[in-house]
């Protein structure tokens, strides 16, 4: 009895020994570094489970050992995340663990889509629609329709998108980026207003957006964006029109190829500032913050005119004969 009960004790100490050796290796397995080389891009899918993923990797050659991964679901399921969709970066040297752990992580692989200053909703759209991964949720809506999609029906959505580089995830769509875009311009120009000078000509945020449109179209060069807008206060204090090129080309459409003609200026469109008196019915533009911000504090002066160097930068007139003279001078003999 003696004899057998020391055989089951021993029995009971190779077995702990042996369970504690396969425990341990089990988390070596674990530990050790995935089957990867270079950096590798895996896509878990939309509503896959854990187990469908382990398979998947497997099967790809990414991981070795699938019992061992198979084997945690039994052994610590709490250490399973829930799986998130979406594209994720492998690299060399990651653990089992620290794999499993990214899976279930917001640490997605994001691509960036520029939308640049001054562009229109039309070049938005187009920029959008060409972005790799995006699902396209609009494609063959009209504006209009767009802007119901995003909760703005019945808004012209000219100016509404705010300029910038904004960063998405395969599974996003078009919509997300729009609703993102649309969201910061209302905020930024929220912002912009409330600290607007008190002497203004416009009335309201929507005409310091559309005078926002107006000098961005007119100007890259940062140091003339208030001076611009202060051209603009004045002539429309005095009674000028506007009279600035760009209005005349947004009024034109796709029919403008590069240049505009007499017979153009002459041409009553509703955004010909040539023609109209004030500011056109919208925006003509995307302006980030420094146009919007310019809109709202323009610089004091006694400047009415303004016509391009060429080189990106204005030479600003007072008085009618200066402005013809450094027309002659910039445009004429150029």
């Amino acid at each position: 009895m003696l004899r057998l009960m020391k055989f089951l004790f021993l029995l009971i100490i190779v077995a702990a020994v042996a369970a504690f050796a396969g425990y341990r290796y089990w988390e070596s397995r674990l530990d050790a570094p995935i089957a990867v080389e270079e950096e590798t891009l895996y896509e878990v899918p939309r509503g896959a489970g854990y187990n469908r993923v382990i398979a998947d990797l497997a099967s790809r050659d990414l991981i070795d050992d699938e019992w061992a991964f198979r084997l945690l679901t039994r052994i610590e399921p709490e250490a399973i995340p829930r799986l998130r969709a979406g594209e994720y970066m492998l690299e060399p040297g990651m653990s089992g663990r620290e794999l499993i752990e990214l899976l279930g992580s917001d640490r997605v692989v994001t691509y960036p889509l520029t939308i640049p200053e001054g562009w229109t909703f039309r070049q938005m759209r187009a920029r959008i629609d060409s972005a790799p991964k995006l699902e396209n949720l609009t494609a063959g809506l009209s504006d209009e329709e767009v802007m119901a999609l995003l909760d703005r029906e019945g808004r012209h959505p000219e100016g509404w998108f705010f300029p910038d580089t904004y960063r998405y995830h395969k599974g996003m769509s078009d919509l997300d980026i729009l609703r993102q875009a649309l969201v910061s311009m209302e905020r930024v120009l929220e912002e912009v207003w409330e600290g607007r000078s008190d002497d203004l000509t416009i009335e309201s945020p929507y005409e310091a957006l559309i005078m926002a449109s107006l000098i961005e179209r007119e100007t890259g060069a940062p140091e003339e964006r208030r001076e611009i807008a202060g051209v603009f206060k004045r002539r429309m204090q005095t009674g000028m029109r506007l009279q600035t090129d760009p209005t005349v080309i947004y009024g034109m459409g796709e029919r403008y190829e590069g240049r505009i003609t007499r017979a153009d200026l002459q041409e009553a469109t509703p955004y010909n500032t040539y023609v109209i008196n004030g500011l056109p019915p919208t925006p003509i533009a995307m302006p980030g913050r420094a146009s919007l911000e310019a809109a709202v504090d323009p610089l004091p002066g006694d400047t009415y005119y303004f016509v391009s160097r060429g080189d990106g930068t204005h030479h600003f007139s007072r008085t009618l004969r200066e402005h013809n003279n450094a027309v002659n001078r910039y445009i004429r003999n150029r």
